[in-house]
């Protein structure tokens, strides 16, 4: 890092994977702004960044909502003066049938895990072309490798969000602007419990087993851990990364597909 803190916003970084990525881009030197649904979730991740001597703020705002994603950027801005790395991590899981699935299910995934992203890459785009500069990181996940079954909805947004990326890296590259997204696996998190809790309705199978199954899958043989998405976050949001644009990489400790 310079000398002069770099500035990063992350979104859903109340909990789980952003608030991981949000510790450990701390850790790395930048200044960062946490934004969450959840007002009192991001003030206590900015608690923990100020203990580690860098400094936070909260911001309320639901990435689903244009208007509030441009508010949000804008005061990150105007505290900081730059916008150097735009974490869009937010997003939501659905566990369904797709012959069960409404026009409500469909909006609401696609609103947040799509348009969230868009309004996010918007956003922080206006202000990196200003600056010349900047990195735009996106949450995808291995489902947007692979479709899985319950996961259908799930999966066609994450879909989306490896086109946005590669798209929106040919666009901006003009700006010095990269455009990468990461791809978790098993992660063990609130979302995990979600996802097993509706799969075992489902699948007829007790709390634990659908997780366990998926697990079980994975060839370094351990679920995977927020602060293991974050490591790789890192790396994006590095000047080491400044050769790579338009990826949608798997970190997943090697999960197999059958």
């Amino acid at each position: 890092m310079s000398s002069s803190p770099k500035i990063a916003l992350v979104t859903g970084a109340g909990r789980g994977i952003g608030r991981a990525i949000a510790l450990r881009l701390a850790r790395d030197g930048f200044h960062v702004v946490i934004n969450d649904i959840h007002l009192e979730n991001a003030q206590s991740v900015v608690d923990e960044i100020k203990k580690l001597g860098r400094e936070s703020f909260a911001v309320q705002a639901d990435v689903s909502k244009r208007d509030e994603v441009f508010q949000m950027v804008d005061q990150a801005v105007k505290h900081f003066g730059q916008l150097d790395v735009m974490v869009s991590n937010a997003g939501i899981a659905q566990v369904k049938p797709l012959l069960e699935l409404t026009e409500e299910d469909m909006n609401k995934i696609v609103q947040i895990n799509v348009f969230g992203v868009l309004y996010c890459l918007q956003a922080a785009a206006e202000q990196m072309k200003k600056q010349k500069r900047g990195k735009i990181i996106h949450a995808a996940s291995i489902a947007s490798y692979k479709g899985f079954s319950l996961l259908g909805a799930y999966s066609a947004t994450k879909f989306a969000v490896r086109g946005l990326t590669q798209a929106a890296a040919q666009e901006l590259a003009p700006f010095g602007i990269t455009v990468n997204a990461y791809c978790p696996g098993i992660v063990d998190t609130q979302m995990w419990d979600l996802i097993d809790e509706k799969m075992a309705h489902y699948m007829n199978l007790k709390k634990g087993e659908a997780f366990r199954q998926f697990s079980d899958g994975i060839t370094l043989g351990r679920p995977e851990t927020p602060e293991d998405v974050a490591k790789f976050v890192s790396y994006l949001a590095s000047e080491d990364s400044d050769y790579m644009t338009g990826q949608s990489v798997m970190i997943d400790g090697g999960v197999i597909f059958s």
